[in-house]
């Protein structure tokens, strides 16, 4: 039995795409979650994985959508083939079932690993090389130094209760206890 496995990371994302081609795939059985791929516990995943019984098939749209590095996807992988259950990425065109697609899987995910860690490296090059010309990057500032002490003056004096403060600063309460700290 072909089982699919459907996997976006944000509840902003849609599963349809990977849905359709699922249902295309002849998936019997279709288990889908709106969770980030970094999380190790996902519910969707597990129920998937306990449904499925030697000689089925977990069939996804892409390997990212099982993990998002490759010691997950193996561990994931190495499960599956102890319990005698095949993978299928219907976009990297990857069938564990067969001899051919055990050695693709290794290969593609090996080199998912390895282009991840490029991306990381220039990004942290790219980082260095901009604190070095003395930008140090990250969300601006929502108030200048006038505006913390005025803030921090209108907390201290408690006339004024948080949710004043933060719309006349035009800023949540959040960062209000953020300014103070």
């Amino acid at each position: 039995m072909n089982i699919g496995y459907a996997r976006v990371s944000t509840i902003d994302q849609n599963l349809e795409m990977q849905l359709d081609a699922l249902q295309n795939a002849k998936c019997e059985q279709l288990f889908q979650e709106k969770i980030t791929g970094t999380k190790l516990d996902r519910p969707g995943l597990m129920e998937a994985l306990a449904y499925a019984r030697t000689g089925d098939v977990l069939v996804i749209w892409k390997l990212d959508r099982l993990g998002r590095s490759l010691k997950d996807l193996l561990t994931i992988v190495n499960e599956l083939e102890q319990r005698k259950i095949g993978l299928k990425s219907l976009q990297e065109n990857i069938d564990t079932t067969t001899s051919t697609g055990k050695l693709v899987f290794h290969i593609f995910a090996a080199l998912a690993e390895f282009e991840k860690d490029i991306i990381k490296e220039r990004t942290n090059a790219g980082l260095k090389a901009a604190r070095s010309r003395g930008r140090l990057g990250g969300r601006p500032k929502l108030l200048n130094e006038k505006q913390i002490n005025l803030l921090r003056s209108l907390y201290q004096d408690q006339q004024t209760p948080v949710i004043e403060i933060a719309k006349m600063m035009n800023i949540s309460k959040k960062s209000i206890y953020n300014y103070l700290k």
